[in-house]
């Protein structure tokens, strides 16, 4: 397959009108063009860092605590197949999805051997104490709980389970949470024993390490000990962003959920609510410093299907560039190139030897952020083959 005489970004900047040829699954050729399609352009497809692909996808979901409980887990999976399906055709060919299991697992096998189409999966399984974050999005006498671990033995067993399980990586949590139903977002989650036995059995066997971290002392914990990203880090000091930037630890804001809940724009418990706005009115500001410092944000939504859709991410990427002060290419970066380097991926990229992830826009995106909007989608290629819009 091939475009021929269209404007390239090829995931760092913009190469101009170019030949592009590639096959199922990689990219051959790139060479400049003398001709070209004025008012179209190419970029890599989107690595989405964050997302939970097992929840609710149908138009009008129901209640996000009460589905899992109430959905047999062959329909649960079926939901993700959908979620995933969906993000793949709005331009995100990556994601990785950071609390999951054998379910998730199934689906990246599934995609990769091509038994359905289906965008590139990176899967992280949760090791979460009793009564943290993890363990609070269920009600306190429901027996069918996901496994926890307490206590420096038992985090590392755990660990070792999900390597047996194939698992890409490891989520922790070092605070509480926002949707976790009866925590505050400051709760310490894990001592430092505990953490350190996770990050070195984690990395003993390979594997990434992804923090969630809402607080300042849970922020301050995961980097002192060695995650390998922190998630949300709303309340990150300058200090610790200047530790951040030196370190170049990869950041996933995600922005839009978080302003979601806080402003009542989707349903949720007022405690969550409650949490959420006490948050965000701090966050920004924060985020702002540090952008400034240099600390290295990537594309993150915790898209589930519920509070953030999986096709909202050209919308995150817009308003990331909003909130941290960040231009248009510094953006589209954070979004391709830089996300798929954050969770080790080779993707992300427009570069012969890659696979061939690519979205066919109207606009110049690396120029006006505004232009990376669904609207404008002509086209998506996911893994060398057309799964949306038509070529021109």
């Amino acid at each position: 397959m091939r475009l021929d005489g269209i404007a390239l970004w090829d995931g760092t900047e913009p190469r101009g009108p170019v030949d592009l040829t590639w096959e199922p699954d990689r990219i051959l050729d790139l060479r400049p063009a003398e001709q070209r399609h004025d008012g179209l352009c190419v970029i890599p497809g989107l690595v989405d860092t964050h997302v939970h692909l097992i929840g609710d996808a149908r138009d009008r979901p129901s209640d996000f605590t009460t589905w899992p409980l109430v959905t047999t887990r062959d329909e649960q999976v079926l939901h993700g197949v959908a979620h995933a399906q969906r993000a793949m055709r709005h331009g995100v060919t990556t994601l990785r999805d950071l609390a999951g299991d054998e379910a998730q697992v199934a689906l990246r096998r599934v995609f990769d051997e091509g038994l359905l189409p289906g965008p590139r999966i990176r899967v992280h399984g949760m090791v979460g104490m009793t009564a943290g974050h993890g363990d609070l999005f269920l009600p306190p006498a429901h027996p069918l709980r996901k496994p926890t671990a307490d206590g420096p033995d038992e985090c590392r067993k755990l660990v070792r389970t999900w390597a047996r399980a194939g698992i890409d990586g490891i989520k922790i949590t070092t605070s509480g949470g926002v949707l976790s139903i009866g925590d505050g977002h400051d709760w310490r989650n894990y001592t430092r024993e505990e953490i350190r036995a996770v990050v070195d059995e984690a990395h003993a066997l390979g594997m990434l390490v992804a923090a969630h971290a809402h607080s300042e002392g849970g922020i301050r914990v995961a980097v002192e000990e060695g995650v390998d990203s922190i998630e949300h880090g709303t309340l990150m000091s300058a200090d610790l962003a200047e530790t951040l930037a030196a370190r170049h630890t990869p950041v996933a804001p995600t922005l839009l959920i978080n302003k979601a809940v806080a402003e009542g724009q989707v349903p949720v418990p007022p405690e969550a609510r409650a949490k959420a706005a006490e948050l965000v009115a701090k966050r920004d500001l924060l985020f702002a410093e540090a952008a400034r410092l240099g600390v290295r944000f990537v594309l993150g939504t915790d898209a589930n299907g519920h509070h953030v859709q999986f096709g909202d991410q050209f919308a995150e990427v817009v308003h990331m560039a909003e909130v941290l002060g960040m231009d248009a290419g510094a953006a589209l970066r954070a979004a391709t190139s830089d996300a798929a380097d954050a969770i080790g991926m080779p993707v992300g990229r427009v570069e012969p030897g890659l696979g061939a992830d690519l979205v066919v826009l109207r606009g110049r995106p690396w120029e006006r952020i505004e232009d990376l909007a669904v609207a404008n989608i002509v086209a998506v290629v996911s893994r060398g083959r057309l799964v949306a819009g038509r070529l021109p």
